[in-house]
């Protein structure tokens, strides 16, 4: 019962982490960097981010550094349940 509790709180809290990075990129499409939204978003992501862009150079002047980060972000949390699952 409680190992289902962290399995939940695992998977909720790498969507959150997911839609952040996401609702990130959108946004730096649109908001100036230093609009509410934008830096708080900023200072949740780019923590993130910023191991990821000193070793993924930018490709054809595109960043995957978000998409490292979402795969990456499931990829842990894969592994959290797989390992939480053990233990069920």
């Amino acid at each position: 019962m409680i190992i289902q509790l962290f399995i939940n709180i695992i998977r909720t809290l790498a969507t959150v982490l997911m839609i952040a990075v996401i609702v990130d990129i959108v946004l730096s499409y649109f908001l100036s960097p230093y609009h509410p939204i934008r830096s708080a978003l900023d200072k949740i992501v780019q923590p993130l981010l910023t191991p990821i862009r000193k070793v993924v150079p930018l490709l054809g002047g595109i960043d995957f550094s978000p998409l490292i980060l979402i795969i990456l972000i499931q990829v842990v949390e894969t592994i959290l349940i797989r390992i939480l699952a053990l233990f069920w």
